[in-house]
């Protein structure tokens, strides 16, 4: 079998690769080892957590806001079999998509799992065997996988990864989450909001570590009343099974007994046992290395997405599998860093772009701060959701659009307009001038970039 292009990978990278190249004319084909298209963010990742989110969000708002929008109810009760069955259900819909559109761009998907044999070639070891698949051009888009620590091994049963974390038969008793990054809190309040302890332990001094500080600190506060018990700075160092419970170990404190630990302390590039090193590529520390059209420097082989580093987000991935492509097509291709958007789907949301004010304080940028409180938003009040607020950071001399932070309700999607604006390297003034409708969410932004400019009306 010969094509234009092959895609080593079906997620949202390589899937879009995949796409884009059929789009362009090539005769295109994806080699994707799982029983679905999608990879970990559709199957096990983004979309069944948010899908969980979503159940567990409407559990909690019942249970907890309805009397106050004069709303009685008896007390809710979760079916956690019907919730992962709508799920699943979700999960379907998103990986049937994937295929539909491999079949509307006449896409081949060839099942089983790929190994580079030479700059030209795959080799794919499917249920029939062996099969060697030749490109003109291959874009390697292979993801990542959970980091494991050797001293808190995963038994698929009770301590568990991410993926184990989405399909517990059981709303537990006590979870312990190693972890305090963005899976770590997205699946302890998917947990915590059916009765679940969700305790969290993170190494670092705060949680969500590498996000703004003020920001940080305001969620902390808002996890801590909902329920959660964060402990910061806090080194886990093993984990005993006793039966159906797990003793976990802490440097310097008792033991702390769970019925399941999530191990959540982030992933690795996943690019072991492909041939990659064999055929030329240079690895480091497992990522692939590529220059600034994503080649690897080998023939016409490009890579994408978790396997060659920086934030594993789903949206990199997509738009570095476009500009790779077309790059191989001899067309130019285009990803704005500074505009990549991180979303934490806790409630409230977290969302950002651009930079932090740590960021900007090391690199001795002066700049100006805006910001306006959730609390003073209209449509926040009629909601019942002012926990939170909008975060401005803009340069002070050009005003150029720095940063921009929101911790609040539909945080991910508010954080839409503030990416926007960073791609045309907008003002905060663009911002603060930009009509928005009354009343909305949004309209926390325009205030918090009046506030940079030192004229916020609503407060």
């Amino acid at each position: 079998m010969t094509f234009d292009l092959v895609v080593l990978g079906g997620g949202p990278g390589g899937y879009v690769a995949a796409i884009r190249a059929a789009q362009l004319g090539f005769k295109t084909a994806c080699i994707e080892k799982e029983a679905a298209l999608g990879g970990t963010c559709v199957r096990v990742g983004c979309i069944p957590s948010k899908a969980l989110l979503d159940s567990t969000e409407l559990f909690d708002q019942i249970r907890h806001k309805s009397e106050a929008h004069g709303i009685s109810v008896s007390e809710p009760a979760m079916d956690v079999a019907k919730m992962h069955a709508r799920k699943d259900a979700v999960v379907k819909a998103n990986t049937d998509g994937v295929a539909f559109l491999f079949r509307k761009n006449k896409i081949e998907w060839i099942r089983g799992f790929g190994r580079l044999a030479s700059a030209e070639t795959i080799e794919v070891e499917t249920a029939e065997g062996m099969k060697p698949v030749r490109a003109k051009n291959i874009v390697l888009a292979t993801g990542s996988v959970p980091v494991e620590l050797p001293f808190l091994q995963f038994d698929g049963e009770r301590v568990i990864d991410s993926t184990g974390a989405l399909a517990l038969p059981e709303i537990p008793g006590h979870l312990v989450v190693v972890g305090g990054g963005v899976i770590g809190l997205e699946l302890g309040s998917v947990w915590r909001r059916l009765g679940a302890k969700v305790t969290v332990l993170e190494a670092m001094p705060t949680i969500l570590p590498g996000m703004d500080a003020e920001i940080v600190r305001a969620a902390d506060r808002v996890f801590r009343k909902q329920g959660f018990e964060v402990r910061t700075s806090t080194r886990v160092t093993g984990a005993e099974r006793k039966g159906d419970k797990v003793l976990v170990s802490v440097e310097g404190a008792e033991p702390i007994e769970a019925d399941y630990v999530l191990v959540a302390v982030g992933r690795r590039a996943y690019t072991a046992g492909m041939g990659l090193e064999e055929a030329g590529i240079r690895l480091e520390r497992g990522v692939i290395q590529v220059d600034e059209r994503y080649h690897t420097g080998v023939g016409s082989v490009y890579a994408i997405g978790d396997a060659i580093g920086g934030r594993m987000l789903a949206h990199k991935a997509e738009e570095e599998g476009t500009a790779a492509v077309e790059f191989a097509a001899g067309k130019h291709g285009h990803v704005n860093y500074d505009a990549v958007a991180n979303v934490v789907y806790t409630w409230p949301e977290i969302a950002s772009v651009g930079a932090t004010e740590e960021e900007l304080k090391a690199a001795g940028t002066k700049y100006r701060v805006g910001k306006f409180p959730f609390s003073a938003n209209g449509r926040a009040r009629a909601m019942g959701e002012t926990d939170g607020m909008v975060k401005v950071l803009a340069d002070d001399a050009t005003d150029r659009l720095l940063g921009l932070h929101i911790f609040g309700p539909r945080a991910s999607d508010m954080i839409a307009e503030a990416a926007l604006a960073m791609e045309f390297e907008s003002s905060a003034e663009d911002i603060a001038v930009t009509v928005h409708a009354h009343p909305t969410l949004p309209e926390a932004v325009k205030e918090a970039a009046l506030g940079a400019l030192g004229r916020s009306i609503h407060i």
